[in-house]
């Protein structure tokens, strides 16, 4: 019983461990086919050449700035719902679930399916050149004269990874865009709502609006200048031409087994050794031409500037709608004080003539009184023109001071 009990332990320590680093991934390959299996980390790090760290930035949990990482034998890509693994046969996918997920994997095999559809195969190339220049030949033979014949070549197709990783950037700006639209959309009409009533409701539309703004430009940045360094760095791009690694790793393998053989030939017949410098076998082009990804780069480079273009002119708008309010705000706080200045010079001439009025009523002995008796309506008119002209003096001393501004 005890090791029956070891025994099953063992195994669902094995299996809690298995689970914990066994994911499913979507696997595409290079002829469109897509199926789920369940690969351990180590199985899909023997299987792509990468390391752990690059494994952890296409964790879906985890909230990793965009990457465009070229490797030995992998490109990985993390733009923004997109965690792939691209290889030179192969494309896997973390988080297949999500729906934006489900439309670039359509949108991939569209490309795959499409494009194997319009290549022509070498033979059938060689065969069409070959005719090409036999029909040109019968043509200038009469003449006598040389003419050199140049065969213009077909489209040149993309390597798969080239496709995928087309795809991966299509579906990051689309993604990126749409929500640039649906932010354009909400933004101006509520910009201009608040420029023309200032509420509480409407200052906290912009208020969100404006993180929105804030959180989306970051994550465009963050994609353009990763776009940027890929273009600044041609080693980097180097890195990405998966299928021509390849090629060239099969032409070293079939350089070194006709030199192995040449060299058994030669120790045979004691003739000098065979060497693969003298220029009988053409060198193996360690300089790759990146043109092609080049300007697939900056095709999408342009697209993720106009959309950063577009975020721009819209932070500028909600800025210039910030100063617009600022400016309403402070003519309202203007004249706000100056209706306090106002209220409070009436305050001081209604207290003068409380004053007034407070000197004639109080029954003690004046002066004043012993003569002619002072009649009541003069008095009255005479302390209300006072303060009228004495309000009248004031408001004309804070015009000239440009204290008040009537």
């Amino acid at each position: 019983m005890n090791n029956n009990h070891s025994s099953s332990s063992s195994m669902a320590t094995k299996l809690k461990k298995g689970m914990s680093v066994v994911k499913a991934w979507l696997a595409i390959s290079e002829s469109g086919q897509s199926s789920i299996e369940e690969i351990g980390k180590h199985s899909i790090m023997k299987r792509t050449g990468l390391p752990a760290r690059d494994l952890r930035a296409l964790d879906p949990l985890l909230s990793y700035p965009s990457s465009i990482l070229g490797r030995e034998r992998a490109i990985v890509v993390s733009l923004e719902h997109i965690r792939a693994i691209i290889t030179a046969k192969e494309v896997f996918l973390i988080n297949y679930n999500n729906p934006l997920v489900v439309q670039f994997v359509q949108d991939l095999q569209h490309r795959i399916v499409f494009g194997n559809n319009n290549i022509t195969s070498p033979n059938q190339a060689m065969d069409h050149s070959g005719r090409e220049m036999e029909d040109a030949a019968e043509e200038i033979e009469g003449e006598g004269s040389t003419i050199n014949v140049s065969v213009a070549a077909g489209p040149k197709a993309l390597p798969f990874e080239f496709k995928a990783l087309e795809a991966c950037l299509e579906s990051a700006c689309r993604c990126l865009e749409s929500e640039t639209r649906t932010l354009e959309e909400e933004a101006y009409p509520a910009l201009d709502e608040l420029t023309s009533k200032i509420s509480t409701l409407n200052l906290e539309r912009v208020r969100q609006i404006k993180s929105r703004l804030v959180a989306l430009s970051g994550r465009v940045q963050k994609v353009r200048d990763e776009l940027e360094n890929l273009l600044d760095d041609d080693n980097d791009m180097a890195e990405m031409y998966l299928t021509e690694k390849v090629a060239d790793a099969h032409a070293v393998d079939q350089i070194s087994i006709i030199e192995e053989v040449d060299d058994g030939e030669s120790e045979a017949d004691d003739e000098s050794v065979y060497d693969p410098k003298a220029g009988d076998y053409s060198e193996i082009n360690t300089n790759v031409d990146i043109e092609e990804l080049e300007m697939l780069l900056e095709a999408y480079f342009a697209q993720i500037d106009g959309i950063l273009q577009k975020l721009s002119g819209m932070s500028e708008y909600v800025d210039d709608t910030e100063d617009f309010i600022n400016i309403m705000l402070d003519d309202k706080q203007n004249q706000l004080l100056q209706m306090g200045v106002i209220l409070s010079a009436t305050n001081m001439i209604l207290n003068a003539g409380i004053a007034v009025v407070g000197f004639f009523g109080m029954n003690i002995h004046v002066a004043l009184f012993d003569g002619k008796p002072i009649q009541f309506w003069e008095t009255v008119i005479g302390t209300c023109g006072g303060c009228i002209a004495l309000f009248l003096v004031l408001l004309g001393w804070g015009k000239k001071k440009k204290i008040l501004a009537l």
